[in-house]
């Protein structure tokens, strides 16, 4: 139930967030163009876990989807989470975060530990979450993990 409640949510909030918070321009760029890019590169691994999860960029939060792949964190409901808390951790603030994180933490209390290792994981790592990373597309996907102590 409370997967479905914040699914709900989310799907509900996507198009405002899109049209009236987020600022940058889509990408506009087809999973078949990110699956020719060279195979250790991020725009490789980008359109593989678009395709492996039946998914589409979404246009001007495709960085999403780049932190899924740098941080190697899954789709589910806790495992999404865990991701906002990994940002925390690296530096991101944002009114969408914070609603995330207060839900998620009072919705999935007994995830606490893992939601707490995450933060971790993000302050530890070097900030990375306000790069523009359409422009990194073609760096290989190990290089930008090591070079910010993404683990």
């Amino acid at each position: 139930m409370r997967n479905i409640l914040l699914e709900s949510l989310y799907e509900w909030s996507k198009k405002p967030y899109q049209k009236w918070v987020k600022k940058s321009d889509p990408w506009n760029i087809p999973i078949n163009e990110l699956l020719q890019y060279p195979k250790t590169s991020l725009g490789f691994h980008l359109g593989c876990f678009l395709l492996k999860h039946h998914f589409e960029l979404q246009p001007k939060l495709e960085d999403h989807d780049v932190f899924h792949v740098l941080t190697g964190t899954g789709i589910s409901v806790p495992e999404e989470i865990s991701m906002q808390y990994y940002l925390l951790g690296n530096g991101k603030r944002s009114l969408y975060l914070f609603t995330v994180l207060g839900l998620g933490t009072l919705l999935y209390p007994d995830y606490l530990k893992t939601f707490m290792k995450a933060y971790l994981r993000g302050k530890n790592a070097l900030q990375f979450f306000h790069l523009n990373f359409k422009k990194m597309l073609l760096q290989p996907l190990e290089q930008l993990q090591n070079t910010f102590l993404i683990q």
